[in-house]
């Protein structure tokens, strides 16, 4: 056995044998791959083995086909039959609301290439006369996917790995994970056999590695432990059954039909497919609870929990009335096991916070589609340094450490699980363990009517909704097309256009960087210049291959004492990068300090024509009538001023566009602020402001947005922001960035959609000729032009002002054209307005 080696596995399940395989297929040619019990001995062994392609992101969308178009090639790699059953999947639809969930999913599918088509219920009986369809409104029906053997799958990924070079070494237990600066120390414990129980033995290995990988399925919270850090990756039950002959079935199959594609029931719950004769039922019911929450009992092993018939019956009999020939099959078998969640489903897959070289592949719930993805995607970032597609969406960070605990990620987890097939809006909001993370103003926010939405934890205004509303009013009345807040979103973004607006921004990422290497590091950091004292500027942080890794505001308080904002919902996620990269400049460069100071300072965004006119009444200066003039307070500059008795870190930059400033100012005084900038605002008819609005405006001014246009699968030349893009110094991803060049361009489309509907931002692109050429990456509605609007990426020889196009939404092809760059005050003249 190797004790020293380029990669460690931990974990053979199919996510890890998968990573094995594409490691070494990568190129790495010393993988080991060990596993504490036998492969496929954890979730995988009672999987039900779908592949479903259904998806609404675009990241795990890739995935789940890269999964599935892998799987169909391995047996001819290996000899070995994965036992993929290419039957399709049937996913049904009683309501039209959940018409219009696969119609927008369907419009993300084309951007990834997933083929679909759509049934009627009359062309479904047609197919398959065993479904009742006489409550159904229609199907979208996948063709190249189905179910597979998990077991078979597993071993022909760990055969391709073996023929690869790789080291797979069962009964092989981690221990202890030691990071000695330059390479892992990974203790290892040869596990036996006693009385149908797997104990550790007292034979023990050290391997060296110079990365580790844990895809350690049910056993995540022992792995977090061990290596110090939280994950919310805990397992939930979740129930299939396994029915006994369906003669209607039988009779079908013998008489050379084919046999059924899965068939997916969501607005029961449920799904099922063929098992020799009869049918497999899952369920994903509310009630099911989660498991192992502080790790995973010794005496645990391919075992399975108590069936509880009560909790899945309704479920039960819905099928009896979907096949109604299957009514009187008998119960054969029952799966009740634990599946790996995490709060949103998405598995958690990249970089280990704090941690060198250490990558996570866990919290994965539907484990068989994304295993074989998984593997291919993370070796991209292990070897070449980054993926194709921007996984950013899936990276362990998305969750901080410090504010995470066990008992959040349980019951999240609990509710994700029981959300797998309810209406995925969205806009939707879920309400388990909210609110968590409030800022001092949240009651009051709440008292006038505030409807929030949750990021990195945070409490965050979506909009304010009436405070007469009836009794019967749904605040939270979400859709596929334009929900219940749609209206009241238009009149707040209308009041920044025409008044002022007050929105809290307090959730923003706020580090502090100082010291005698900070401007050297910062400015090789970042790919602009860096700003003057006293003065702002936007900037990226990139990655090694050029493409954005990160959006900052710099504020530069003193010659080597910075002040940088970024996007409230990615605070681990920038500090960890952050950290990692002034740790690795340090010794050239200098001393770098680095401070999270989110939970230090509250943000309230005030913009608008008449934002100046607020600030005047309550601003403490010689003289308030110039001190927020241009030449006092110029555009992009920041000042520490006093707002009655709060001091103020004042900058003048808004993301809607207009004139306005954001206000930092101490936590611990935000009840004040508040309180004095809204009776300051009342005779100037100041509206508070929640995040769609606020997302509309953004989008009329083309302002990218970090996680949308902004991402690890573009550059900022690809963004369309040569003008924050310094070529004349170095920095950091620089060479890759000017090497890849322009291969796709960002632009903002005004949209002539449907009366009812705007854009989401997961729409594919197409020209009149109906050639699909790009996707958009934001939408929603315009009130300055008073239609959608959306802003996504093109070739660049289309995405030229004028350049006229087709969105798909709900369906249909609708007419946009490509706008100007900032097709709202295209000059900035009102967000450089003097007074």
């Amino acid at each position: 056995m190797k004790t020293q080696v380029k990669a460690l596995v931990v974990g053979g399940g199919a996510v890890g044998t998968s990573i094995a395989y594409h490691l070494a297929k990568a190129g790495w040619d010393n993988v080991m791959l060990i596993e504490r019990d036998e492969l496929t001995s954890g979730s995988t062994w009672h999987a039900a083995g779908l592949l479903p392609l259904f998806n609404m992101s675009y990241a795990t969308t890739h995935i789940h086909k890269y999964s599935v178009d892998f799987y169909k090639q391995l047996e001819e790699e290996t000899g070995l039959n994965a036992g993929f059953a290419v039957v399709g999947n049937l996913r049904m639809a009683q309501t039209q609301e959940r018409m219009d969930e696969y119609m927008l999913y369907a419009s993300t599918a084309e951007t990834c290439d997933v083929a679909y088509e759509w049934l009627t219920p009359d062309q479904i009986k047609e197919r398959w006369p065993l479904i009742e369809t006489s409550d159904l409104k229609g199907a979208i029906y996948h063709t190249e996917d189905g179910y597979i053997n998990p077991a078979d799958v597993t071993q022909a990924m760990a055969k391709g790995a073996r023929q690869r070079g790789v080291d797979i070494v069962r009964k092989m237990q981690a221990d202890a994970f030691h990071w000695n600066g330059s390479h892992w120390e990974v203790t290892c414990t040869k596990m036996v056999e006693k009385g149908g129980n797997l104990i550790p033995s007292d034979e023990q290995v050290v391997i060296t590695a110079e990365h580790v990988v844990t895809a350690s399925g049910n056993h995540a919270q022992r792995t977090a432990k061990m290596l110090g850090i939280k994950m919310p990756a805990i397992p939930v039950e979740h129930t299939f059954i396994v029915m006994d002959k369906d003669p209607e079935l039988v009779k079908w199959r013998e008489a050379g039909n084919p046999e059924h594609p899965v068939v997916r029931d969501a607005d029961n719950e449920s799904y099922a497919r063929e098992e020799r004769g009869g049918w497999i039922l899952g369920i994903y019911e509310h009630g099911a609870p989660a498991q192992f929450e502080h790790g995973v009992p010794d005496s645990f092993r391919a075992d399975l929990f108590p069936l509880d018939l009560d909790r899945i019956a309704d479920q039960y009999m819905a099928m009896a009335e979907r096949v109604p020939s299957c009514a009187e099959s008998g119960l054969k078998d029952d799966f009740n096991g634990p599946i790996c969640y995490t709060p949103d489903g998405n598995p958690l897959v990249g970089p280990a916070p704090g941690l060198r070289n250490m990558w996570l592949a866990e919290g994965f719930s539907f484990g068989i589609t994304a295993a074989g993805g998984t593997g291919y995607y993370l070796a991209q970032m292990m070897v070449d340094g980054e993926a194709e597609i921007d996984m950013a969406s899936l990276d362990p960070k998305r969750y901080s450490s410090n504010w995470m605990t066990t008992e959040f990620a349980a019951r999240k987890n609990e509710e994700c699980y029981e959300h797998v097939y309810i209406l995925h809006h969205p806009d939707e909001e879920r309400e388990a363990c909210r609110p968590l993370r409030t800022v001092p103003a949240y009651e009051r926010q709440k008292a006038r009517g505030a409807q929030f939405g949750w990021v990195n934890g945070w409490e965050r205004p979506n909009y304010f909704g009436p405070l007469d509303a009836p009794e019967n009013f749904d605040h939270d009345a979400r859709s596929f097309r334009r929900g219940g807040w749609w209206q009241y979103a238009v009149e707040e973004a209308k009041a920044i256009r025409e008044g002022v607006g007050l929105v809290d921004a307090s959730a923003f990422t706020k580090h502090v960087v100082k010291g005698p290497g900070a401007t050297q590091f910062l400015d090789w950091f970042t790919c602009n210049k860096l700003p003057k004292v006293g003065r702002i500027n936007l900037t990226y942080a990139l990655t090694s291959h050029g493409t954005t890794r990160t959006e900052y505001t710099i504020v530069r308080n003193g010659e080597n004492n910075y002040y940088i904002v970024s996007a409230g919902a990615w605070t681990e996620y920038d500090a960890d990068y952050l950290r990692k990269a002034a740790e690795d400049k340090m010794e050239e460069f200098g001393y770098i300090e680095i401070q999270d100071v989110t939970t230090q300072w509250g943000v309230f965004a005030i913009a608008g024509p008449k934002s100046r006119d607020v600030l005047k009444e309550v601003i403490k200066d010689a003289d308030p009538e110039t001190a927020l003039s241009n030449k006092r307070f110029p555009w992009l500059s920041a000042r520490q001023i006093e707002l009655g008795m709060c001091p103020v870190n004042a900058i003048r930059v808004a993301y809607t566009g207009e004139l306005g400033w954001e206000l930092h100012h101490p936590i611990e005084m935000q009840n004040y602020l508040f309180d004095l900038l809204e009776k300051a605002g009342e005779k100037h008819g100041m509206k508070l402001v929640g995040a769609r609005a606020q997302n509309w405006l953004r989008q009329e001014k083309s302002y990218r947005a970090f996680g949308t246009e902004l991402g690890r699968d573009a550059t900022p030349l690809e963004a369309d922001l040569p003008r924050f893009v310094d070529l004349s110094k170095d920095f950091h991803g620089k060479a890759k960035l000017e090497e890849t060049g322009v291969r796709v361009k960002c632009c903002t489309l005004l949209i002539d959609g449907p009366d009812d509907a705007d854009p989401w931002g997961r729409e594919a692109l197409y020209t009149p000729e109906g050639e699909r050429v790009g996707r958009l990456t934001s939408g929603g509605y315009s009130v300055a032009f008073e239609k959608s609007i959306g802003m996504g990426y093109l070739k660049p020889e289309m995405a030229v002002e004028g350049t006229k196009l087709k969105v798909k939404i709900q369906d249909k092809l609708w007419d946009a054209v490509v706008t100007c760059d900032s097709p709202y005050d295209p000059k900035n003249e009102t967000i450089r307005k003097d007074g």
